[in-house]
C-alpha cells in the first residue's frame, strides 16, 4: 500500500473553495476509475482558510504509476494550477503493515499489537 499525504496552500480562501468544488468531479472519477486506488481526498483544512489537505491511498507502485499518467490525474493537476495554487507539499509513504487504531476493549493503542503485514 502506498500513502500520499500532504497539503496544498491557495493564494486565498474563495481560491481554496473554488478548487475543492471544481475538484469533487475528478476526486470522483479518480475513486470510481482508476484501479488501484482505495482513497482520493482533497478536502478543506477546516483550521487554514486557504489550505486544502491531500490523502490518497494506492494498492500498489503499479497503480499509481498508471494514476500519474491517467486523463484524471493531468486535469487535477492543470485545475489546480491555474486556481490560485501558491504552494504544495506531498510525500508518498510506501506501508506494510496496517492494523485498528482500538484494541479489542475500545483503547486506542500506539503499539502494533496484531502484527498483521499487508503482503
Amino acid at each position: 500500500m502506498i500513502i500520499i499525504a500532504g497539503t496544498l496552500e491557495f493564494q486565498d480562501s474563495h481560491a481554496r473553495d473554488e478548487a475543492t468544488k471544481q475538484s469533487s468531479v475528478l476526486q470522483l472519477a479518480t475513486r470510481e476509475e482508476e484501479a488501484g486506488c482505495c482513497a482520493y481526498s482533497f478536502a478543506p483544512d477546516p483550521c487554514v482558510p486557504t489550505r486544502i489537505q491531500v490523502y490518497e491511498l494506492w494498492s500498489d507502485e503499479d497503480s499509481l504509476s498508471a494514476h500519474f499518467k491517467h486523463p484524471n490525474y493531468v486535469a487535477m493537476r492543470d485545475l489546480l494550477r491555474s486556481s490560485g495554487l501558491v504552494g504544495s507539499e506531498t510525500r508518498k509513504y510506501r506501508i506494510n503493515l496496517a492494523e485498528p487504531v482500538y484494541d479489542e476493549n475500545h483503547l486506542p493503542r500506539a503499539d502494533f499489537f496484531t502484527a498483521n503485514p499487508l503482503d
